[in-house]
């Protein structure tokens, strides 16, 4: 799929509650992308318990590509029935993406139906029963184009206002609306789709959550890549050929590292212009070069930025708002959708421990561990080395 995939997901907790009777997992590979969204029953502990094992095993197994009838046997033959309430323990909605034909298919069981929008319109998809140990699931199939929109939720969205604002909760059909309206006056992506869905949510409660309620959402865009340059080449030679590739990208570029930012200078037949407003303490100030969207110092900074990033969880909303170097370069990676890191391996004396080997630098250490942190965030990651 040339498009990306812009995934998130925003919960309310049943008031009293420290955790979530909701869970919601994805998982993107190569081929596909799979979500799963899990309602437990009841709230707090237990139902996190059991929503948390319920998307795992949903997750684990249809990545590796178990059989869909298996996988829906295994998880409905795990989860008990309530014996009082007669419904299961856990229900869940399913949701796999196919990243070459762009084909979507939806799997539900016991949850609300999901809301697909296609150019801000609300679309009802047709469905098809089938009877998997005795327990009906709802399954729902389409192909996604750009601009498109699918959404799942927990019955705490649909519940919201049961008896206080509206007599019979908020209702699927009102929520449809709702997104529809947030397509004519506001930006299009996930995060604020499903942020506002959630708060006008809360604002039905009124403050007084009476079941935990999630959503989760899709939205199909263009891609916006971040390549990240840092640390000269191993040859010399090779400078002009990775700056060219750098000028060239189609997306976001950022230089991080002295040296690195001279040699991208030297190209341009620039300097680097340095923005003295932006060093602290513990950090040196960014740079300007005319076509490189941000120029940071590189060690101390991608270190700062890998402690920023972590505490924000990479939540832009949590971000300082202080303009330094490792925030800015926090805030590049966090709006990246995919990120190539070209990773110079001439060692700087200077920066390296002695009691590495030589061929092992500081800045190839410190990359990897960036990496591994954005991939743990499902973040689309690439290193190459130079």
């Amino acid at each position: 799929m040339d498009n990306f995939l812009d995934i998130y997901d925003l919960s309310l907790n049943k008031k009293g509650e420290e955790l979530c009777g909701d869970k919601v997992k994805f998982r993107k590979t190569e081929d596909k992308t799979t979500i799963v969204l899990s309602d437990g029953l009841g709230s707090g502990v237990k139902a996190n318990i059991l929503a948390t094992l319920t998307t795992e095993i949903l997750i684990t197994m249809l990545n590796a590509d178990v059989p869909l009838e298996e996988v829906i046997k295994t998880v409905i033959g795990t989860l008990p029935i309530c014996q009082v309430r007669k419904i299961a323990y856990a229900t869940f909605t399913i949701i796999t993406i196919d990243h070459k034909s762009n084909k979507f298919k939806v799997i539900n069981f016991d949850n609300p139906p999901v809301f697909y929008l296609r150019r801000g319109q609300l679309v009802k998809l047709e469905t098809i029963t089938e009877k998997i140990l005795d327990r009906k699931i709802t399954i729902a199939e389409g192909v996604l184009e750009k601009g498109d929109f699918l959404g799942a939720v927990s019955d705490g969205v649909l519940y919201a206002g049961l008896g206080v604002a509206l007599n019979f909760g908020w209702g699927w059909e009102n929520i449809g609306k709702y997104i529809e309206n947030i397509f004519i006056n506001h930006t299009h992506n996930a995060r604020t789709i499903v942020q506002k869905v959630i708060a006008e949510t809360h604002s039905l409660y009124r403050t007084q959550i009476g079941d935990d309620a999630t959503f989760v959402g899709v939205y199909v865009r263009s891609r916006n890549p971040l390549m990240i340059f840092t640390g000269p080449p191993l040859d010399e030679k090779q400078d002009i050929i990775y700056v060219e590739k750098l000028l060239n990208f189609e997306g976001r570029k950022v230089v991080c590292g002295g040296t690195t930012g001279n040699i991208v200078a030297s190209f341009l037949g620039e300097t680097i212009e340095m923005d003295i407003s932006t060093m602290r303490k513990e950090l040196p100030p960014i740079g300007k070069l005319s076509e490189i969207d941000l120029v940071t110092e590189g060690i101390l900074t991608i270190s700062k930025c890998l402690e920023v990033l972590k505490q924000a969880n990479c939540d832009i909303s949590r971000l300082s708002h202080d303009k330094n170097g490792a925030v800015l370069l926090a805030k590049e990676i966090i709006e990246a959708d995919s990120i190539l890191f070209l990773v110079g391996q001439k060692i700087n004396e200077f920066y390296q421990n002695p009691l590495l080997p030589k061929n092992i630098s500081i800045r190839r250490s410190l990359v990897e561990e960036v990496v591994k942190f954005l991939r743990d965030k499902q973040k689309e990651v690439q290193i190459e080395y130079c």
